[in-house]
């Protein structure tokens, strides 16, 4: 200050106060005059929907294209923070990715995503379900033999080799094996399985001689075999269907607070009324809302 008034006794006074006006708004306008705008971490999100479009194929024109990426940005704006989408099959593969170290949002099939977060020990609380184009929740496990093969029925089964899907796949596992049992079809203790619908589905379509095969594939999966090219169309037939078992659903992190759960469910629900989401997720209603959100116990597998 000393020195802006001996440079304004030199030039005068007019010419003082411009200098004193000036240095008075360079120094209230100082970017560390002010404290800077503190932006929120953005949600993580990692889709494991096998419907999602980075995660499946274009070939069934309007199917299995779901776009999460709008839902993100529908989300960010109704929760008034950034929301990060990461596409993956597998959750501990999506937290092994570079520049993801958590998971605030999932949103998979749901045996698939428990499965995972136990095996990350994880604990997650379900709170929405995803509906369907024809607006259900539920999926369920088909039994599928070559279209040629003797067997018409479930109880034709005995004796064939049976390829099952992953025991994570509630679907291809556990409901599968049910119906086989419920119709008398002994089960192995340790069953054959296949990653994915489409390699057991080729499996039991190679099997030569008299060896008699059937796989159990996703109900989702079915169009997608055929309008990918996989198998040829017509080239198998379904011999039995599983129970319903839930489909898509969405969780938080068990690291969230309750409250910043319960606005990520109601903003799930919300966004997805929106007629242009709906269409980008190829849902009927969007998500519906877990009545009793329960958080699911994370054990080390």
């Amino acid at each position: 200050m000393n020195a802006i008034l001996m440079y304004g006794r030199a030039l005068g006074l007019r010419a003082f106060v411009l200098v004193a006006t000036v240095s008075a708004v360079f120094a209230t306008s100082s970017p560390a005059a002010e404290p800077a705008a503190h932006s929120p971490d953005p949600l993580v999100m990692v889709v494991m929907d096998p419907l999602a479009k980075p995660l499946s194929c274009p070939c069934v024109k309007g199917y299995a294209q779901r776009d999460y990426d709008q839902l993100g940005e529908r989300l960010a704006v109704e929760l008034g923070r950034p929301v990060k989408v990461v596409y993956n099959e597998s959750l501990l593969a999506a937290l092994r990715t570079e520049g993801v170290d958590r998971a605030d949002i999932v949103i998979g099939k749901q045996s698939v995503v428990e499965f995972d977060g136990r095996r990350c020990d994880l604990p997650l609380r379900h709170v929405a379900r995803l509906t369907g184009k024809d607006g259900s929740t539920t999926m369920t496990g088909l039994i599928v033999v070559a279209t040629g093969d003797p067997a018409q029925s479930v109880a034709d089964l005995a004796g064939y080799r049976i390829i099952f899907g992953p025991a994570e796949c509630n679907e291809k596992h556990a409901a599968a094996m049910q119906l086989l049992k419920a119709h008398g079809v002994a089960t192995p203790a340790e069953p054959e399985t296949a990653a994915a619908c489409d390699e057991g589905a080729c499996l039991i379509l190679e099997l030569e001689g008299d060896e008699h095969g059937a796989a159990v594939i996703s109900s989702y999966a079915k169009p997608l075999l055929e309008g990918c090219g996989t198998v040829e169309k017509g080239a198998l037939r379904v011999v039995g269907e599983t129970e319903p078992v839930p489909f898509v659903a969405a969780f938080t992190s068990g690291s969230l607070d309750a409250a910043t759960s319960g606005r990520v469910a109601a903003a799930l629900v919300a966004v997805t009324r929106e007629p242009a989401i709906r269409i980008a997720l190829e849902t009927q209603h969007g998500f519906v809302a877990v009545e009793q959100p329960a958080a699911v116990t994370a054990k080390k597998k």
